[in-house]
């Protein structure tokens, strides 16, 4: 029995169908606007339930999407110039980001609750009236 061994240069390029045959890449770094920009196209991707396509077609990870919320929510992406550093949310920024999503649904509950409360009041005033309409008809029958 033989047994072939083929030597391998480390220093030779990989072959061209491998993942990283282009060597490795560099970390990506994102400014305050890209941020922006791309939490805003992934919110409209997600109203037609494609926000898992869009993160997969970008090469993004929901993570980094929570992240880039919370520094929204906190106010620390706005107005930063390009280049300037985004650091992580203090705990302050991060209870503020916290109160104003949970401040935003509340509103957006607030609001259903109001819409449900005004059906509701406007269904009993039809059913008082078809109520007091089917008693009149039935005292004018009785005569």
């Amino acid at each position: 029995m033989t047994s072939s061994i083929v030597s391998v240069n480390d220093n030779e390029r990989m072959d061209p169908t491998h993942p990283r045959a282009d060597g490795p890449r560099r970390r990506r770094a994102f400014t305050a606007a890209d941020k922006l920009a791309y939490l805003s196209a992934y919110e409209r991707a997600c109203e037609h339930g494609e926000g898992g396509a869009y993160l997969r077609k970008e090469g993004l990870y929901s993570s980094l999407i929570s992240e880039w919320r919370k520094q929204r929510d906190a106010g620390v992406l706005a107005g930063k110039r390009p280049g300037e550093k985004v650091g992580r949310l203090s705990a302050e920024q991060a209870e503020i980001a916290r109160l104003t999503r949970e401040n935003a649904q509340m509103s957006k509950r607030l609001g259903i609750t109001e819409a449900a409360l005004d059906i509701m009041g406007k269904a009993h005033a039809l059913l008082e009236s078809l109520s007091e309409r089917a008693d009149s008809d039935d005292k004018r029958k009785k005569r």
